[in-house]
């Protein structure tokens, strides 16, 4: 799989959750949260406040729902049942954004699940 990275299309917002070096591969800014994809995790942070960071091997899935009339619902679920699954809602004006994060963790989670299968 290549590793050419989706560009971010705006400045990541909170540079404080970065580990040093950490570069935002991409991300979606979506009603208060934003969902970040670097090379190593996924993080979600709503408000001021981290939520979710988890590395794709602790990633189980993703479940993405579109209905017409209504915001999208994008379902984070962790690999372990400690971490709680992570609803986000989106509305249809940060659809395509998110849909690049979406192939993003997509890309993620097949690397590594192709290094450890």
């Amino acid at each position: 799989m290549s590793d050419t990275s989706i560009p971010v299309s705006r400045p990541f917002p909170l540079p404080r959750v970065l580990r040093p070096g950490e570069v935002v591969e991409t991300q979606a800014v979506v009603e208060g949260s934003v969902i970040a994809v670097t090379k190593e995790r996924l993080i979600v942070v709503e408000d001021d406040r981290t939520v979710l960071d988890i590395p794709f091997d602790g990633l189980r899935r993703i479940q993405f729902d579109i209905e017409r009339g209504r915001d999208a619902t994008m379902v984070i679920v962790p690999e372990h049942v400690s971490n709680w699954p992570r609803i986000v809602s989106v509305p249809v004006r940060d659809l395509r954004e998110t849909a690049a994060v979406l192939a993003r963790i997509g890309e993620r989670i097949n690397d590594v699940a192709q290094k450890t299968g």
